[in-house]
C-alpha cells in the first residue's frame, strides 16, 4: 500500500448527512436562545432528536431546525425532549448512607451551610436531601440552590407533587438510605399523587443555570450533581467539574452519579476521594 493509500484509509469517514443537521440543530439552539447542547454527547443528541422527531411529527433535522428558528413554543416542546428528566427520590440509597456518615459530621461544624444540587431535573433529588438534612438537624440552617435548564422541570420541582405510583420505590429506596421515619410523614395525598410537604422547600432556592454557559454564584460547602455529567462530552465535563471545584469552599464536598467519575479529568488530583464507590470527593486544592 502506498502513501497515498494509506493515508485515505486512515483519514476519518466524513460526518453523514444527519450528523451534519444534528450539529446545526445545536449551534442554531445555542445561537438563537443560548443554550448549549454542542458538548452533550453524540448518542445522548441522536437519541433524544430522534424520540422528538418522533413526538413532534417532524420528517427531518432540518425541518424541526426551522421551526426551532422561527418559533420559541416550539424550541420550548424540544427542549423537555432534549433534557428528558430521568430520577428518582433517594435514587442509589448507598450514596445517601455515605453522606450521613462521611459529609453530615462535617456539615454540622458550620454554622450555616449552603448546598447546590446542580441539574436538579423535576426535584426529586431536592426533596431527598431536604429529608436527609431534616433528619440530620441541619435543614433551618441551610440554604440548598436547585438549578436546571429546564423551566418546566424548575416549576413541577416548586410544586413538589409525585406521582402516587413512585411512592413505592421512593420508600424502599428512602429506608435503604438509612431513612429513621415513616416516609409517608413527609407527604400527604393530593391531586392523584403524592405532595410532600412545603416546609422541606422553605429554604431551597430554584433557578435557571447553565453548566454549559453559566458561572459560579456562590460559595457552597457540598455539591452534588448525579447522573448529570453521564450525557456530557470530555470537554463539558471538565468545565462543570471546574464549577464544582470553584463554588465549594475549602475541603467542600462533591457527590456525582454512580456511572460518573472525576478520574482522568482536568480537576481529578484536585478532589480526594472520600468513598469512591458512593462517588463523594472533597475538594483538596
Amino acid at each position: 500500500m502506498n502513501g497515498d493509500a494509506r493515508a485515505a484509509a486512515a483519514a476519518p469517514a466524513p460526518p453523514s448527512a444527519g450528523d451534519i443537521e444534528l450539529r446545526l440543530l445545536m449551534e442554531a439552539i445555542y445561537l438563537r436562545y443560548n443554550h448549549d447542547f454542542r458538548d452533550y454527547t453524540g448518542a445522548s443528541q441522536k437519541r433524544r432528536v430522534a424520540y422528538a422527531l418522533e413526538q413532534m411529527q417532524f420528517r427531518s433535522i432540518s425541518a424541526l431546525q426551522e421551526q426551532v428558528l422561527r418559533d420559541p413554543e416550539v424550541f420550548a416542546r424540544l427542549l423537555q425532549y432534549l433534557t428528558i428528566p430521568v430520577s428518582e427520590m433517594f435514587r442509589d440509597p448507598s450514596y445517601f448512607l455515605a453522606l450521613r456518615e462521611h459529609v453530615v459530621p462535617v456539615l454540622h461544624t458550620y454554622p450555616s451551610i449552603k448546598v447546590w444540587i446542580a441539574g436538579c431535573s423535576t426535584g426529586e433529588e431536592v426533596y431527598s436531601m431536604a429529608i436527609l438534612l431534616k433528619e440530620e438537624g441541619l435543614l433551618e440552617r441551610a440554604l440548598i440552590y436547585a438549578t436546571d435548564i429546564n423551566p418546566q422541570s424548575l416549576e413541577k420541582a416548586r410544586q413538589g407533587i409525585f406521582p402516587a405510583e413512585a411512592v413505592r420505590d421512593y420508600t424502599a429506596n428512602y429506608q435503604r438510605g438509612g431513612g429513621r421515619r415513616a416516609f409517608s410523614d413527609y407527604y400527604t395525598a393530593a391531586y392523584g399523587g403524592a405532595r410532600f410537604d412545603p416546609a422541606l422547600r422553605a429554604n431551597v432556592i430554584f433557578a435557571d443555570h447553565s453548566l454549559a454557559t453559566d458561572s459560579v454564584f456562590a460559595e457552597t460547602q457540598l455539591v452534588s450533581c448525579r447522573n448529570v455529567l453521564i450525557y456530557f462530552n470530555r470537554r463539558l465535563q471538565d468545565r462543570a467539574l471546574g464549577l464544582f471545584h470553584d463554588s465549594l469552599c475549602h475541603r467542600g464536598f462533591l457527590g456525582l452519579g454512580s456511572k460518573e467519575s472525576i478520574d482522568f479529568s482536568a480537576y481529578g488530583e484536585r478532589f480526594d476521594a472520600v468513598s469512591r464507590p458512593d462517588r463523594i470527593y472533597r475538594r483538596a486544592t
